[in-house]
């Protein structure tokens, strides 16, 4: 069953529709379920958080290197720049901050493209200023390609991705150390672990309930999978196994596995080909939100009610139930 949603562009002209495939679905999200478009004119939107205490929306746009944020009452502001790359030299490319998350203290944490690193702002979130303080920027020695997105577990131990999409060249780029593309962990005693090395582009990644499992997207059109890995004692990957294979949508739909969030029922919300995918626990694709720009990432708000997400140059708000 398809059932238009009514998101339209500037133009009048629809970019949007909803695909429900499971019954289930009709309790994650009415059949009245509005989506908006609140803020466009970006290069390409990434990174979305939900700031709670604040009712603010912050988000990357990584090329010309800014965070914007969002508020009901004053729309899109300008919020911080530079945002992922502090150096003095000229660079092309992917250098602005990709995924933004808040540590247990409530400050912003970065996955900072250009810089090459995690990062924490060294000032308030309503007060914010280019100062960052490096978390993690190397793995024995070899500096990482460009962390992308990334999560914490509630002990506070800090997991990312790291694709080579900030470097000038990709893969090629002459500055790259890794022979591979990882996943890491950041502990709270400082300690970086390499968790896996075997994914092409690890990209969204995300906890799913009772953080015994981990979900990391791959955004690679040749292995266009969600990887799903169970987590032993020690907070370290086992049992890798595809959590879904969307090879036969990603040959006719653009866009790739992206940013994902995982809703406190166990919902997965994945950007994907086509725009935003609804997983259950299990794997099952509930629905879709079919979104005709390509989608980057999305952020849950308001106890669930509510789903942001980046797409391109739009940044969406769809109120999933009142």
């Amino acid at each position: 069953m398809t059932s238009n949603l009514g998101l339209t562009d500037g133009m009048g002209q629809q970019i949007g529709r909803f695909e429900r495939l499971h019954p289930d679905l009709g309790n994650i999200i009415a059949t009245d379920a509005k989506i908006e478009i609140i803020a466009e004119g970006f290069q390409w939107s990434e990174g979305p958080v939900w700031i709670e205490n604040k009712k603010m929306l912050l988000f990357s746009d990584i090329p010309p290197n800014t965070i914007y944020k969002w508020t009901a009452e004053k729309g899109k502001e300008l919020y911080l720049t530079p945002s992922g790359y502090t150096g003095s030299e000229p660079r092309k490319g992917e250098t602005g901050s990709n995924g933004l998350i808040l540590n247990n203290k409530g400050q912003l944490v970065l996955c900072q493209h250009g810089d090459r690193r995690m990062a924490l702002m060294d000032a308030p979130i309503d007060d914010p200023k280019p100062k960052f303080i490096t978390l993690a920027d190397n793995y024995q020695g070899k500096k990482f390609d460009s962390p992308n997105d990334a999560v914490y577990k509630s002990n506070g131990d800090l997991y990312f991705t790291d694709p080579p999409y900030g470097l000038e060249k990709n893969v090629d780029d002459p500055l790259k150390e890794a022979p591979y593309q990882g996943v890491y962990k950041l502990s709270v005693d400082g300690k970086i672990t390499l968790l896996t090395n075997t994914l092409t582009r690890p990209n969204g990644i995300a906890f799913m309930q009772g953080e015994k499992t981990i979900l990391i997207a791959n955004s690679d059109s040749k292995k266009p999978y969600w990887y799903a890995y169970d987590l032993d004692e020690n907070g370290l990957f086992k049992n890798e196994r595809i959590f879904y294979d969307a090879t036969k949508e990603a040959a006719k739909e653009k866009g790739g596995a992206d940013g994902l969030k995982v809703d406190q029922k166990g919902t997965i919300f994945a950007t994907g080909p086509g725009g935003i995918w609804i997983f259950d626990k299990t794997g099952t694709v509930l629905g879709k939100i079919k979104i005709n720009e390509l989608t980057s990432n999305c952020a849950l708000a308001d106890d669930d009610k509510t789903l942001y997400v980046t797409a391109d140059m739009y940044v969406l708000k769809i109120t999933l139930r009142k």
